[in-house]
């Protein structure tokens, strides 16, 4: 599996957000974060947006033909978590990964999304693999050289592989992606819909660099858990024996109003590499705001940043990372 930061094809994403999961109020809100989104990638890089058919004509209105719209049954947006993981070989060229997407434990409808990763990779015309595990693409962050990071609160969680130590996780994995060595992060159970996805607590900007997240909010459940991952991360080595850099991006302590409630997902890691720009958000807290913008300029000098306002997004508990799924360019 190629690290996010190197060449894609595409970035896949999922205009799949409804009235019974979002409600009434918010869902042109999100839907029009979504196009933000697809909008920003699209400047850098082709995006296909799976639609709903019956939102086709409102998707239209909002991307226009900037983004390629594919219409496809849909019960949510996290195309990071639905769709497949694809991987590169020497010898077959691409191929995607099929992780069984339940539903994040069955705690949400799933009966359609569970059919977009095969969907995906019939349109990008690749072999599909099923995998002998269950999880979604945002439990899994990689180097590409051989190195992942992965919570256990996710993986090795009773909702998607009951019994499964990390021993067996590792002999499914290390050959399915291509990896050496796998850094274990505890993540936390129950919180949030995901059970603690990787993708919002730390993320390869390259080879030995890891940007990790910081709750600075003593009243957070997510305070022990990034200063505990933290330690982690400063002590741990990757598959090539180095140790890894680590920048802190603080989460900010105050957000916007409008979608603040406790599932409001507020923090800078789930940003979003494409070709030749790091899509992120920003939450209105100018201090915090600043300075993750400060801290992803200096990581990806050679990269646009293109900070967005995804509040109604982040309200639904993810982010710009969980919306989207890059293809890797041979």
């Amino acid at each position: 599996m190629p690290g996010e930061e190197q060449a894609h094809l595409r970035t896949w994403m999922a205009f799949g957000a409804s009235q019974e999961i979002w409600g009434r109020k918010h869902l042109a809100q999100v839907q029009s974060a979504l196009a933000s989104i697809a909008l920003a990638i699209a400047r850098f890089e082709p995006v296909s947006m799976l639609v709903r058919p019956d939102d086709m004509a409102i998707a239209k209105q909002l991307m226009g033909d900037s983004v390629t719209l594919l219409a496809c049954p849909l019960d949510d947006i996290w195309l990071r978590d639905t769709g497949p993981v694809f991987v590169m070989s020497d010898n077959t060229g691409k191929a995607a990964i099929n992780f069984n997407f339940n539903g994040w434990g069955r705690k949400q409808a799933y009966a359609r999304d569970a059919k977009v990763a095969p969907f995906v990779a019939r349109q990008a015309d690749v072999p599909l693999q099923k995998a002998a595990i269950v999880l979604e693409g945002g439990a899994i962050e990689v180097d590409g050289q051989g190195t992942a990071i992965i919570t256990e609160s996710c993986v090795l969680n009773a909702n998607r592989n009951p019994g499964m130590t990390k021993a067996q996780c590792e002999h499914i994995l290390k050959p399915l992606l291509g990896l050496e060595k796998i850094i274990w992060l505890p993540g936390i159970k129950g919180k949030d819909i995901t059970d603690g996805h990787t993708d919002f607590y730390a993320r390869f900007a390259r080879p030995g660099l890891v940007l990790a997240a910081y709750d600075s909010d003593a009243q957070s459940f997510d305070h022990a858990v990034t200063l505990r991952h933290l330690e982690i991360l400063r002590t741990a080595t990757d598959a090539s024996g180095r140790k890894l850099e680590i920048v802190v991006l603080t989460a900010p302590a105050n957000i916007r109003p409008k979608f603040a409630h406790h599932d409001f997902a507020a923090g800078y890691v789930n940003f979003y590499l494409c070709n030749g720009a790091v899509i992120a958000p920003e939450f209105g807290d100018a201090k915090a705001d600043a300075a993750a913008k400060r801290a992803l300029q200096d990581v990806f000098p050679e990269r646009e940043l293109v900070m967005l306002n995804i509040d109604a997004i982040a309200g639904g508990g993810g982010g710009i990372h969980c919306t989207t799924q890059q293809e890797p360019k041979i």
